[in-house]
């Protein structure tokens, strides 16, 4: 198990690489997540607004 986690000599490179991929990912994910509960919010505010979905994509005919 330890030369595995060794990677033949290359774990200071593989390792972190590792981490920065996961870490991009989770980064993406979380910044996707916040972005679709935003909008989401912002979908509400406008309907309650009274502007529908269909109503406001024909204003912009």
């Amino acid at each position: 198990m330890s030369e595995f986690l060794a990677m033949g000599g290359y774990a200071a490179f593989v390792w972190p690489s590792y981490a920065i991929g996961v870490g991009g990912i989770a980064l993406l994910a979380l910044v996707s997540f916040r972005q679709w509960r935003a909008a989401k919010a912002e979908l509400a505010r406008l309907e309650a607004a009274g502007l529908s979905r269909r109503a406001r994509s024909e204003e912009r005919r």
